[in-house]
């Protein structure tokens, strides 16, 4: 702790952890210890419940300072108060010297990734001043080429929208991405690797919020609650983290007052501090349009042209006017609609054979599993293809094909 009035330094409690882990010398669980810290034989025994006094200030110094000079002033001033002037003395020469490379090899690299991310915390080590927060568009765009198959479209879509949209150095607006397409085409899959590459933890971010129509709002007589809930949990995203990510699953499930609540938040930004400080993503995720694009698709098939020919601009015509022409949904009656906040309508083209054998080859090799060609062409020929003459298209996509493997296992 600090003198009194002035508060502790945010993530101490982090740094503290680290610290006993180090001089413990306990490593990750299922590694080798790292060896045992030399300042131990070289400061003597502490006494139980001793404070950290100045030799072992010294010790602890010594051996991470190889981390970074520049890192070490930051910490030890916020965490012994008595060393600032000391480092202030010294800062003259740190700056006339160049900063020292990385270089921890007394515990090993999984405690420099701890120790560094903690020191991300404070945001003066990251370009996007979050570390939260890593728009690794590259990444994206591999996994996007290497993972996602029979969907041209959807990858050029989403891969230029996002980019697009980073890159801007004040959009107007939070960018609304609608997804549509069968079950098991993809949908469910791109948003994830959106989540994994704009996010450190992924799905697993507080910047990052999924809700399932069927699963967080079930019961329409409760839309009201439901309703204020679903503001509040936006809004405390949106103030957490200036980049936030929202992805609606069953979107076409959703009551269309829970649909009009949240089109404010994806508007125009009303003041020039919203529009720097905020850059929210909306993904909307549908079966709704499906048939539509299945049945481009299988036109073009019919007329011996191949599915990469199919332009987008065909299937966003056809599905804004199949959600607009809709008799009693909800998504298709909501503001999202009526007011263009949709930026983008993706479809997600229905997957044929060969799409099925790729999932599969995908699902072996993640799960380190040998396989043949044969193999691959066992899975495919167990799924349901459609239509009934031509069995083109998956009826399932690539949903199950990962529990389909199970029956290839030795």
């Amino acid at each position: 702790m600090g003198p009194p009035g002035r508060p502790a330094p945010r993530g101490l409690g982090c740094f503290v952890l680290v610290l006993l882990l180090l001089l413990g010398g306990s490593g990750s669980p299922g590694t080798t210890p790292p060896p045992r810290a030399p300042w131990a034989e070289e400061q003597g025994a502490v006494p139980e419940g001793a404070p950290w006094g100045r030799l072992r200030y010294e010790a602890v110094k010594k051996h991470l300072g190889a981390l970074s000079k520049h890192y070490w002033q930051y910490l030890a001033c916020k965490v012994w108060q008595e060393s600032c002037e000391e480092e202030e003395k010294q800062q003259g020469e740190r700056e006339a010297s160049p900063i020292p490379g990385w270089s921890f090899p007394l515990v090993g690299q999984d405690y420099l990734e701890i120790l560094s991310a903690w020191y991300c915390s404070f945001g003066k080590c990251c370009e996007t001043g979050d570390c939260r927060i890593i728009n690794n568009i590259t990444g994206l765009e591999a996994e996007l080429n290497g993972q996602l198959h029979g969907q041209h479209l959807a990858k050029d879509v989403v891969l230029q929208a996002v980019q697009g949209f980073l890159q801007s150095p004040r959009p107007p607006k939070a960018l609304v991405l609608s997804f549509h397409g069968w079950s098991g085409t993809g949908k469910n899959f791109v948003a994830r690797m959106v989540a994994t590459h704009l996010y450190r933890d992924g799905l697993r971010s507080d910047c990052v919020r999924v809700f399932v129509s069927l699963l967080h709002f079930p019961h329409h007589n409760y839309v009201d609650s439901y309703k204020a809930q679903l503001q509040r949990q936006i809004s405390e995203t949106l103030q957490r983290c200036r980049q936030a990510l929202l992805i609606f699953d069953e979107a076409e499930k959703l009551h269309s007052n829970l649909l009009d609540a949240i089109t404010p938040f994806m508007a125009q930004h009303t003041n020039k501090d919203q529009a720097d400080q905020q850059r929210s993503i909306f993904l909307f995720l549908s079966n709704l349009g499906g048939n539509t694009i299945n049945e481009v698709a299988l036109e073009f098939w019919r007329a011996g042209r191949a599915r990469e020919e199919i332009p987008l601009e065909l299937l966003e015509q056809r599905l804004r006017l199949e959600l607009q022409e809709a008799a009693e949904n909800s998504y298709a009656h909501s503001q999202l609609l009526r007011e263009n906040l949709i930026d983008f309508v993706v479809p997600f083209l229905p997957l044929e054979y060969q799409h099925v054998r790729l999932c599969a080859r995908d699902a072996f090799l993640a799960r380190g599993i040998h396989y043949t060609e044969a193999t691959l062409d066992q899975v495919a020929q167990m799924m349901v293809f459609v239509p009934k003459e031509e069995k083109l298209f998956s009826a399932q996509g690539c949903k199950s094909v990962p529990q389909r493997i199970n029956y290839f296992l030795p």
